[in-house]
């Protein structure tokens, strides 16, 4: 392979990496991933939670880590895949195209986990702790 080549090959591969990076930043900015991490300073640090909530919310803490951490596994072999296209097709091809849809499905599949896992800490909840945490949830939800 020539030299120009290579360059164009590196140059690609990088643009994915980047392309990547700054897709999952800005959307895990603004989605309740982050939602949920905010939520756990409150729910671990400010709602007085009794022993039994708090016993019941490292199990729902546990569970979550496991699926979050199998979507972003998944996350990430959908970013290669989109970099390993862009690179053998340099267009927007449809093998690009469905790579971006993977990775926005996995992206998809973490959000809902998120939101699942946000409901699941909510019922563990006393009605006082639940409108602190409710109020949170909003005030994450909305500051930009």
């Amino acid at each position: 392979m020539k030299l120009e080549h290579w360059i164009i090959v590196v140059f690609l591969a990088l643009c994915a990496g980047m392309t990547g990076v700054f897709v999952a930043g800005n959307w895990a900015a603004t989605h309740p991933v982050e939602t949920a991490s905010g939520l756990h300073e409150l729910v671990h640090h400010d709602l007085d939670l009794s022993a039994d909530q708090g016993a019941e919310l490292e199990l729902i803490e546990h569970r979550f880590a496991a699926k979050k951490a199998e979507l972003e596994q998944k996350l990430r072999a959908a970013n290669l895949a989109l970099a390993g296209a862009m690179e053998a097709d340099k267009s927007y091809s449809p093998a690009v195209q469905a790579a971006i849809d993977d990775f926005h499905t996995a992206m998809g599949e973490l959000q809902k986990v998120a939101i699942e896992h946000v409901f699941e800490m909510r019922e563990i909840l006393t009605e006082e702790q639940a409108i602190v945490f409710d109020a949170e949830v909003v005030r994450s939800l909305t500051e930009l």
